[in-house]
């Protein structure tokens, strides 16, 4: 039976969760980025990861730099760009995907309060052109340097809050999204982690 502080955490934490905003990671090979890119998603309030690889192996995923983040956040695993986004065009999400493009809009032009999933690519190739061309978007975020990327989990943790600080604008988190029913039953399995 969980303290009664650490029930109100879960509570608290579940309460804030954004079953309407996903993250795809494409073929991200390196485990550290994953655990980070989950670590970002659990700290935004994302609610589901979808992991897509159709060139690389699934990683591994350690617990060291996630913090645990992947006990907190689900996961779902695909194997095409196809399949991947028939599920979460299925379920009513829209796809942008991150890419140094020409027609790709900046970040911060795009409404991210929406139901919308996030695509981020391999650390050396980016999103793959079957990822970007069948997304219902680009976006990029602006920068001024000489080198023209980031870090693949420094890239979504700058994507994720923004969107978290457009949702709070728009009060994105003042209440639960889940049914009462859905979130008394999440609260029970929770308290078993």
């Amino acid at each position: 039976m969980p303290s009664e502080r650490r029930l109100a955490r879960l509570e608290f934490v579940l309460r804030h969760r954004q079953p309407d905003l996903t993250v795809v990671m494409e073929n991200i090979h390196d485990p550290h980025n994953v655990s980070a890119m989950l670590r970002s998603c659990d700290a935004a309030g994302v609610w589901e990861a979808q992991l897509l690889y159709n060139t690389d192996a699934f990683p591994k995923i350690g617990k060291k730099s996630s913090a645990s983040a992947g006990k907190w956040v689900g996961r779902r695993k695909f194997k095409t760009v196809a399949e991947c986004y028939a599920k979460l065009r299925s379920e009513g999400f829209r796809i942008v995907a991150t890419r140094l493009d020409e027609g790709a809009q900046s970040l911060y032009d795009v409404d991210l309060t929406q139901k919308v999933a996030i695509v981020f690519g391999n650390e050396h190739r980016g999103v793959s052109d079957d990822a970007a061309i069948a997304a219902d978007g680009l976006i990029q975020i602006p920068m001024f340097g000489m080198i023209q990327s980031l870090n693949v989990s420094v890239a979504c943790a700058i994507t994720l809050y923004e969107a978290l600080r457009q949702r709070l604008r728009k009060r994105g988190y003042g209440t639960s999204k889940f049914s009462k029913a859905k979130f008394e039953e999440l609260t029970e399995e929770w308290k078993k982690k």
